[in-house]
């Protein structure tokens, strides 16, 4: 399954990267993550662990298993899916009018040939809605943090 979405944060881009890498904060902003945490020994870079309890139609289910597998600040992160959804997910910064243009892109997969992609396509609408409202809410809370906090 591939989902895609775009938008224009109100800050820069070193900004809005620190922002996407405050791994525990993620839960603020990203509806389907109900708890981010940090399991690897270092917080940057390649290799980064984090476990995410999940939610799937609100309800926290599992935690997912992600690693950073490319870490190019500011400008493009991508995670690995290492639990039982499979692929990745990407998202790169870049400079635009008005501050930083955020695209979020995920490719994934579940291991049950039939019965996953048949459940990943009734679901792909519902994760869609589900990025544009996190890409949504990232946006206020980044308007409500305010300027750079370094």
């Amino acid at each position: 399954m591939q989902v895609s979405r775009s938008l224009v944060l109100p800050t820069h881009v070193e900004e809005a990267w620190a922002v996407l890498v405050d791994w525990e904060r993620q839960a603020d902003w990203m509806r389907d993550a109900d708890r981010v945490e940090v399991v690897s020994a270092h917080r940057e870079g390649t290799g980064v662990t984090i476990d995410v309890r999940t939610r799937v139609y609100g309800v926290p289910l599992f935690t997912e298993r992600l690693e950073v597998l490319r870490w190019e600040p500011p400008a493009r992160l991508v995670i690995g899916h290492r639990t039982f959804i499979r692929g990745t997910g990407t998202w790169t910064l870049e400079p635009a009018d008005g501050g930083t243009r955020f695209s979020w892109s995920e490719d994934i997969s579940l291991p049950l040939p039939v019965v996953g992609e048949l459940a990943l396509r009734v679901y792909r609408p519902f994760r869609r809605f589900l990025m544009g409202k996190a890409m949504d809410d990232l946006r206020a809370f980044i308007v409500a943090i305010g300027p750079s906090r370094s």
